[in-house]
């Protein structure tokens, strides 16, 4: 019996040995997959599902300007209307101490704290495109530096009357 405990010991130390030994060699590889899926009732998706992310807006030395951002955006709601505004209010480009104002449009309509429509019932039943264009204002020659923004567009489906 003792021999038997021995020898399966031994081979049980051998195995995990072994083991850890391939481990030294792993190779791994971390994927991150999304996929997002839209209604058929209602959605409000860009067509470049990159945008948003790391948007530049380039400084043109001749004219003093910043270039705009455009996204052109798949809407649809079959029970009425789409509304949308920016969460918190109006954006600006930040720099720590001083900020340039942000324009941000959605179908033509100029987004602000308060929601409203941007998509009537008729367009949006069947489904259409708008484009969301951000401009920011002017900078001032004292503006100099690298400046951020972050800002949040919220999208409501507004249910007929």
């Amino acid at each position: 019996m003792l021999k038997q405990l021995v020898s399966a010991t031994a081979l049980a130390a051998t195995a995990l040995t072994s083991s850890l030994a391939f481990a030294a060699d792993d190779a791994r590889s971390s994927i991150h997959i999304t996929a997002n899926i839209p209604t058929q009732q209602f959605h409000v998706q860009p067509r470049d599902p990159n945008f948003g992310r790391d948007e530049v807006m380039n400084y043109n030395t001749v004219s003093g300007t910043l270039s705009s951002l455009r996204q052109t955006f798949d809407v649809k709601n079959t029970d009425g209307s789409v509304a949308a505004y920016i969460e918190g209010g109006p954006a600006s480009l930040y720099n720590g101490s001083d900020s340039i104002a942000l324009t941000t449009t959605f179908n033509g309509v100029t987004l602000t704290a308060t929601p409203q429509e941007v998509v009537d019932d008729a367009s949006s039943t069947p489904g259409t495109q708008a484009d969301m264009t951000i401009a920011a204002a002017t900078p001032q020659s004292t503006q100099v530096g690298l400046y951020t923004a972050d800002l949040t567009v919220i999208f409501d489906a507004v249910p007929r009357p």
